[in-house]
């Protein structure tokens, strides 16, 4: 069991895509999980289907939809850290390493959770993954977190192998998806589908409940 675990991303719907499981699975065993969420989401494209949401009230969805997320998933200590969608790019590196280290320096996880940096597609995702490496980096070897990372990148498993951290999230397989469920603005087109095919034969159903068990992660290596 962790002491605590903090995880590091962008957008609200990036814990529960990115390592849903995992989360339920460690808040499950009793671990404290803080999420810092960096933005709102609010400049995605996405507005519900059919759309029930427009820029201007898309942030405020999207954080209700995370806080409910979050319930699901038994994140408990959320952080919405106040930068806007689509720029974390152009944010000063200093600052954003900064913060994430005041954040550990507060928390003090045994683990934290982001994007493998270079491997994660997104400028934000990219951004935050990098600045969590820095943090860590400056921190004494004897005295750091451990670190995960999810990877979806075209060609990561060329590059990094095969995961080293493989996450059995069978039991916790419903918090997930109501957790997806939840970022209905962003996922009710999917859920859709996992919907009619939960109330499928059994073969349909397993196959739709296997979506939300199985995660890997790296283990990042200084």
């Amino acid at each position: 069991m962790e002491r605590h675990v903090l995880v590091v991303f962008p957008h609200p719907d990036d814990e529960t895509m990115a390592t849903g499981g995992p989360i339920a699975v460690h808040a499950a065993a009793g671990t404290p999980v803080t999420y810092a969420c960096f933005t709102l989401g609010e400049m995605g494209r996405n507005m519900g289907n059919p759309p029930f949401a427009n820029r201007e009230t898309l942030p405020k969805i999207r954080q209700q939809e995370l806080r409910e997320a979050c319930r699901h998933l038994g994140i408990t200590d959320l952080r919405c850290m106040g930068f806007r969608d689509k720029t974390l790019e152009f944010e000063d590196p200093d600052k954003l390493t900064a913060l994430i280290s005041e954040l550990i320096e507060e928390i003090h996880p045994s683990l934290v959770i982001t994007y493998y940096p270079g491997y994660c597609v997104h400028p934000d995702h990219e951004a935050l993954a990098h600045a969590t490496v820095r943090a860590i980096a400056q921190m004494p070897a004897a005295s750091r977190p451990v670190l995960q990372c999810q990877a979806f990148a075209h060609g990561h498993q060329a590059a990094l192998g095969p995961c080293d951290v493989v996450i059995d999230a069978s039991t916790v397989w419903e918090k997930v998806y109501l957790a997806w469920k939840a970022h209905k603005s962003q996922t009710s087109s999917y859920i859709a589908e996992i919907d009619q095919a939960l109330q499928g034969d059994e073969a349909s159903r397993q196959q739709a409940i296997a979506r939300f068990c199985n995660y890997g992660l790296y283990t990042y290596r200084f």
